[in-house]
């Protein structure tokens, strides 16, 4: 499946690895990455709005969909330079960076490791690494088990999750959707088909989470490294139902920061597209100081 009205074409991000990548429309670039278990196809409502004026970049990040899988290099901080080098190649400098879940993590280290070329800046349900590992503890951890999962050493994750993939993956299209119909059978099964290929590398990018990705967070923060550009963030309410504030945590990275909750389940661009479009063109509109 694909975006409708999207040509799809292959770039190469780093370490040559080839990314499938939608583009549409025309004007200031606005890349768009997705989330977990997902593809680029999350974006298919809001690419097509927001392609009315501007250019619209929707990759497979590497290790899914139809991006290519290599056995490592699934640092946040990799799978950002893939991003940067995509836009390059398509012709763009400087962008404008949507990310949900695993993708709103790469566009976070984008934002701290390539502050001249991301203009802006929108997450979508999540904190930060170093900090969504400080808020997981006791019973309330449990909402996060596939994290503690797929931290572990390589081997065992794998083979659990390739002798069940669609019970495993589609556990999390169904648990986290508010709007099951968000997400319909056609969409569902591309999305599992496409995860059933992808094991060892999508385990691979959660395991870089515990890994070098909070080694990256720990450095810049100790060294005062922070967005610049203006941040938006859009998460449900998870502050309130693990006893945290999550304005405060991601106010420490960005100090031009706009930050609310939703009523929306976590697939936030197929359950709530027009919201979603809206606070992208309202972030647009932000200066940067």
């Amino acid at each position: 499946m694909k975006i409708e009205g999207f040509e799809y074409v292959r770039v190469r991000g780093t370490d040559d690895v080839e990314l499938n990548v939608a583009v549409g429309g025309s004007g200031t670039p606005v890349v768009l990455l997705h989330g977990f278990p997902q593809t680029q196809l999350m974006w298919r409502h809001v690419a097509p709005e927001l392609a009315a004026d501007h250019t619209v970049i929707c990759p497979d990040l590497r290790g899914y969909g139809e991006s290519g899988k290599p056995a490592e290099g699934y640092s946040k901080r990799t799978m950002a330079a893939d991003v940067v080098a995509v836009a390059r190649e398509l012709g763009h400098a400087q962008f404008a960076l949507v990310g949900h879940d695993r993708g709103a993590l790469v566009a976070f280290r984008a934002g701290l490791d390539h502050p001249d070329v991301v203009t802006h800046l929108m997450c979508l349900d999540v904190l930060p690494t170093l900090d969504m590992w400080d808020v997981m503890h006791g019973t309330s951890a449990a909402v996060g088990f596939h994290l503690y999962l797929m931290a572990q050493p390589p081997g065992l994750p794998e083979r659990m999750i390739a002798a069940a993939p669609d019970e495993f993956f589609g556990y999390f299209l169904d648990l986290w959707a508010n709007d099951p119909a968000a997400i319909p059978d056609d969409v569902r099964a591309a999305y599992l088909e496409a995860c059933r290929r992808a094991v060892p590398s999508i385990v691979a990018d959660y395991r870089a989470s515990a890994t070098i990705d909070v080694t990256h967070d720990r450095e810049d923060l100790a060294q005062g490294n922070r967005l610049r550009m203006p941040v938006t963030v859009i998460q449900q309410d998870w502050g309130a139902a693990l006893g945290f504030d999550a304005a405060a945590r991601w106010k420490v990275w960005a100090p031009d920061l706009h930050h609310e909750t939703t009523t929306a389940g976590h697939y936030l661009a197929e359950e709530a597209p027009q919201q979603i479009t809206r606070s992208v063109r309202t972030l647009l509109t932000r200066p940067r100081t």
